[in-house]
């Protein structure tokens, strides 16, 4: 990059000023090493430690004493002086490690009084001070103690170097100068480098730089430079020649630094002001520096629209802008910026289309404008460009790709965007290309086969892509990342594959994959394989064969149709982190092979299969596992002795494993860190310890679907989701108010024996989004705090003793979306609140309670009910014609009725862990006097219960506009009136039940249009005339029409007047005799027919078959000897059984 070169540059300028210094020229002759000076040198080794033998030629031996030739001494050829002594540590690697010298820096260097040149840098000084003698050394030029670990305070006496042209003490972290008046006296200073040195109490150290008048390159990067202060802006001295200035990482420098700043616009060449707290716009004064060839202000807190004025900067090779708030679209005048080589104002608010314009920055090599909010398509301009290599548009909102992309580049990423359609044949163009991003999108079409064989990471997961893997993918040899997880991707991994002997992650996961996994899948890859990612698809056979996979550490196969065994094999993958086979078909047993050579384990899913553990009592595993996934494996009937070494355990899942234990002490040693405690579905039995000293984390626990007894413990006080639902609890719930935190979002303790009067702690539990306290024996009032659940979703209460009114406090739970209070014993009318206060209802259950007065209009503004069951109380009154506003259940629905949630838990006394889960409900629904539980499709349901109470007047014909009802219970009301003719509309309705009320006048022939009808009731009411003709109607029993005197037709056993009529006609027309005739004619041949294919299909095979006649006659004369004897054999019995 340019900076590089000019650095170089500079360096190379500094050094030719020091080589036409005099005393530097070259002679005929040469002078040997000063014995002085050779000495001095000795004693200066003497005080370092030198633990590489990097002065091991340093010595008193004879072939050593010419100390000119020693390693780093430079002798003047003219007098033999010591003029240079350069030792900066070689480095050993690319980590930042050097072979260090170590010690101090003895005073013997004052007898070395012509060095003009010392680089001791990158060598260890051990936290010692910068020596204040090296002030002393008059002559010298150039001093570099850069990262050579010293500490204290800068001498001021280095200052006395008036001829210093260089001085270097960056990166010693330790050193502090806290006043800079001694840079003053270093009027000949050219280059100063004082990066990481703290400076935080120089506070007029720009009065200190303005006094080197010819500074060329100035270093003060991660300094804590104090902002500037008003006495501090006076104009530097006009002879300035600054051209390099980094201040960088200096955060308390802000805006006011601007006026120093802008004295140096026509020198400048390279400035770095990152990562300070400039705060504020871009001047425009910034487009006068028109020499700039490097700028870098990422990370200054900037805000407002970039300056146009930056097209005025024509030299600029290096911009960098990012990481700030700039908003804004990007100016048009970029593209006069036709050097710029780097360009990054990524990670701002940028918003618009990219610039035409970028097509004119023909030099550019990177560009990076991600993290913004770009939108449009990318311009043809970009693709266009020749030398650009490295490509980053991530996290934009851009749209469509360009036509065709350069041949130069090798990064692009354009994830996680808007990108939609096809991903074109013209990204095979790129020749170069190694890394491809263009994951989170949503991409279409299938997978182009035009990709280069220089690809190296390929990441198109994420979005929409369709068809096969194709084969070409495997021929890609380079690659060593693939991912194509999360599309639609369907067919078999193509054999190919077996070519891809680089590659590090496979993702495929969460696609429609298919067919057998094969035994020696990536067998090529068996040394490089890290991430194999194969889990959610429907791939069938056994486990591949892993021998030999010893890079191998995450392994997902999980949710497939795997089946067989699992190898033991995969108990040598000793690099193992992440192992998921969950949700598979997999049975036998897993012994402690499986798992013996795995001490590296984290995660391990085995969840959800036909495994039984078969481990020995003294099993003691070699790994501490974070996540154990163990549901619906068998365990039982006792809880796995092994577990209780388990110490780091957050992911703790025993659903459904047979045990049938008593919760052992040993077992809440475990809890410490958990954050996810499931233990449902068992048989475990006793009573539950006082908990709330046994979780660390804000832990999630199901202890539901068990046997415990006894009444609520106290509890976790930052238990932030817990289900203790269908077990044998009693008592009072009085002891969850000691849980007063805001984290509780879950709190499920249905299906069991629980008493007492509801708690009156609800304001604890701010966070709760659901709560269910469904079928217990709850007795009182709902309190009136149950207002204070803001965030309440979903409420069950149903089948307790609870009494009294709906509390008005319910109207400030803006959130419900599920309400259940059915079968309880709640009085009062149906709150008017109901319909303007819960605008997000989706589910009202009120049925089976006390509830009287009339259904009032108002309940009509609930457009998201699908189920509203009020059935079984005592209202009176009409049916509101305004039904038609439960807009939702004009539409159509997704499967399931989902509330979802987030939650924070501490993870190992760590940051917090944000936990995003989702709630699916379920309720009952009536139906013929049954209750039907919906859950996985109770989205699909739309119903209206208003039966067995006191409704009077016509059914309103509003009813029949809601297009997606599946039930209509209108029964056991006083409803009179005609049932509405447009009824057939209800295409979806399944159950309609009007029975017991009385309704008269015919049923509507719309009615038998409804194919989907399954369960109807018309009983009970004064419907006449005829039942319309259709397979519907008449498919349903007598029992669906009972009660209706004066009802006629099929099903029913009573005829009709026009029915009877048509029957006793003496005549019949000349068409209908001639269709009898015919249907006569055909019966007479079908007998002739059948009579002569029976007869000679066996006579005739009798008369022409030998062998066959033999066998048939044969057999009639076993049957009849048979027959015969067997009679004779009863009859026997019989005589003998009279005569006894």
């Amino acid at each position: 990059m340019a900076v590089w070169s000019f650095e170089q540059l500079l360096s190379f300028l500094v050094l030719l000023l020091l080589c036409i210094k005099p005393g530097l020229g070259t002679t005929l002759g040469k002078v040997g090493c000063i014995e002085g000076e050779r000495q001095a040198l000795l004693k200066f080794k003497h005080g370092l430690v030198d633990d590489y033998g990097l002065l091991s030629l340093w010595g008193d031996e004879q072939d050593k004493r010419d100390c000119c030739q020693w390693r780093g001494v430079q002798c003047s050829n003219r007098s033999g002086h010591v003029t240079m002594l350069r030792l900066p540590a070689p480095p050993i690697d690319e980590y930042g490690n050097y072979q260090s010298l170590r010690g101090e820096i003895r005073p013997s260097l004052l007898e070395l009084e012509h060095l003009y040149h010392l680089d001791l840098s990158y060598n260890d000084f051990e936290g010692r001070q910068i020596p204040s003698f090296l002030g002393s050394l008059s002559k010298l030029q150039y001093l570099n103690l850069s990262h050579a670990n010293f500490t204290q305070t800068v001498p001021t006496q280095l200052g006395n170097l008036s001829n210093l042209l260089s001085l270097d003490l960056s990166l010693n972290f330790l050193v502090q100068s806290g006043d800079l008046g001694w840079l003053s006296h270093l009027s000949s200073l050219r280059f100063l480098d004082l990066s990481l040195v703290d400076l935080g109490a120089a506070i007029h150290w720009s009065q200190a730089i303005n006094k080197l008048p010819y500074l060329v390159h100035l270093n003060l990067s991660g300094c804590f430079l104090p902002p500037f202060t008003p006495g501090s802006l006076f104009h530097v001295n006009s002879s300035t020649s600054l051209v390099f200035l980094d201040l960088s990482s200096n955060y308390p420098i802000n805006s006011s630094i601007y006026p120093w700043l802008f004295n140096f616009s026509t020198t400048l060449v390279h400035l770095d002001l990152s990562s300070n707290d400039l705060n504020g716009s871009i001047p425009d004064a910034f487009g006068n520096m028109i020499s700039l060839v490097y700028l870098d202000l990422k990370g200054c807190e900037l805000d407002g629209e970039i300056p146009c004025s930056f097209g005025n900067m024509s030299c600029l090779e290096y911009l960098d802008i990012s990481g700030n708030g700039l908003d804004g679209e990007i100016p048009d005048t970029f593209g006069n910026m036709t050097s710029l080589t780097y360009l990054d104002i990524s990670g701002n608010g940028l918003y618009g289309e990219i610039p035409d314009t970028f097509g004119n920055m023909t030099c550019l090599t990177y560009l990076a404008l991600s993290s913004n909010q770009l939108q449009g398509g990318i311009p043809d301009a970009i693709g266009e460009l020749a030398s650009l290599a490295y490509l980053e548009l991530f996290y934009n909102q851009l749209e469509g790709l360009p036509k065709t992309f350069g041949r130069s580049l090798v990064h692009v990423d354009i994830s996680s965007n808007q990108l939609r359609g096809s991903i074109p044949d013209t990204v095979g163009n790129m020749v170069s290309l190694e890394e491809l991003f263009l994951s989170h999108n949503q991409l279409e079409g299938e997978i182009p086969k035009s990709f280069g064989r220089s690809l190296v990471i390929l990441d198109l997961s994420s979005n929409h892509l369709q068809g096969s893997v194709p084969d070409i993918v495997g021929n890609m040899v380079s690659l060593e990342i693939l991912s194509l997880s999360s599309n639609q991707l369907q067919g078999e991994i193509p054999k190919s594959f077996s070519n891809l002997c680089n590659l590090q992650l496979l993702e495929l996961d969460s696609n429609n994959l298919t067919g057998q996994l094969p035994q020696d899948l990536l067998a090529c890859a068996n040394g490089t394989l890290v991430a194999l990612s194969l889990s959610d698809n429907r791939f069938t056979g056994s486990v591949p064969n892993l021998t030999g996979f010893s890079s191998l550490k995450r392994l997902n196969l999980g949710h497939n149709q795997l089946n067989g065994t699992i190898p033991e094999s995969i108990g040598q993958l000793a690099e193992l982190f992440i192992f998921d086979l969950g949700s598979n078909s997999l049975q036998g047993a897993i012994s402690e092979a499986h798992l013996f050579n795995l001490s590296g384990l984290y995660h391990l899913d085995l969840s959800s299969n036909s495994l039984t553990f078969n481990m020995s009592l003294e099993w003691i595993p070699q790994f501490q596992l974070y996540s154990l996934l163990l549901a619906s494996c068998k365990l039982g009937p006792r809880f796995p002795s092994w577990l209780q070494t388990q110490k780091t355990l957050a992911k703790l899942d025993l659903s459904n494993s047979d045990i049938s234990d008593v919760l052992p002490d040993w077992f809440w040693n475990l809890t410490s860190f958990v954050r996810t405690l499931n233990i449902s579905n068992n048989q475990i039995k006793g009573v539950l310890p006082n908990l709330s000293s046994q979780f660390d984390s804000h832990p999630d626990i199901d202890m539901s679907s068990n046997c415990f007894e006894g009444s609520i413990p106290q509890l976790p006080l930052s238990v932030t989701r817990l289900d203790l639902s269908n077990n044998n609890l009693s008592g009072s719930i009085s002891l969850l108010c000691t849980v007063a935190n805001s984290y509780l979002v879950y709190l499920d303790l249905s299906n069991n024996s629980l008493t007492g009067a509801l708690p009156h702690c609800w304001p604890h539990w701010e966070s709760l989004v659901v709560l269910n306290l469904e079928n217990n024996k709850f007795s009182g009032k709902i309190p009136n705090l149950f207002g204070s659940l803001q965030l309440i979703q979903t409420l069950h209460l149903r089948n307790n003793n609870l009494t009294g009114e709906l509390p008005l406090s319910l109207k400030n739970c803006t959130s419900l979306r599920f309400i259940d209070l059915g079968k309880n014993k709640l009085s009062g009318n149906i709150p008017l609140w109901i319909g303007g206060s819960l605008p997000n209802l989706t589910i009202l259950s009120l049925r089976s309670n006390r509830f009287s007065g009339s259904i009032d209009p108002k309940l009509c503004q609930l457009k998201k009910i699908q189920i509203l069951d009020l059935s079984s109380n005592s209202l009176s009154g009409i049916i509101p014609r305004c039904l038609s506003n439960f807009t939702a259940m004009t539409k159509k629905g997704s499967l399931i009725i989902a509330h979802n949630y987030s939650f924070g838990s501490y993870v190992h006394r760590g940051p917090m862990d944000i936990n995003n889960e989702s709630y699916v409900d379920k309720a009952l629904i009536k139906w013929k006097g049954s209750e039907f539980e919906y859950k996985n499709t109770l989205g699909l349901v739309r119903s209206i219960d208003l039966s067995s109470n006191n409704l009077i007047g016509e059914i309103p014909k509003e009813v029949t506009d809601l297009l997606e009802l599946v039930s209509l219970n209108l029964s056991r009301n006083n409803l009179t009136g005609l049932i509405p003719t447009t009824i057939g509309q209800l295409k979806s309705l399944e159950v309609l039940d009007l029975s017991q009320n009385q309704l008269f006048g015919g049923i509507p022939t719309s009615l038998s249009e409804i194919s989907s009808l399954s369960v109807l009731d018309l009983s009970d009411n004064n419907l006449s005339g005829k039942i319309p003709q259709g397979t519907q109607l008449q498919s349903f029993s007598t029992y669906s029409y009972k009660g209706n005197p004066t009802l006629c037709g099929l099903p029913l056993l009573k005829k009709c007047p026009e029915d009877e009529m048509e029957q006793d006609s003496p005549t019949r027309s000349i068409e209908d005799k001639i269709q009898q005739d015919g249907n006569d004619m055909w019966f007479y041949i079908s007998i002739a027919l059948g009579f002569i294919v029976g007869f000679w299909g066996v006579c005739g095979t009798l008369l022409l078959n030998n062998s066959l006649r033999y066998a048939y006659f044969s057999f009639l004369n076993k049957i009849k000897d048979w027959f015969c004897v067997t009679i004779a054999i009863n009859m026997a019995r019989v005589r003998r059984s009279l005569r006894s």
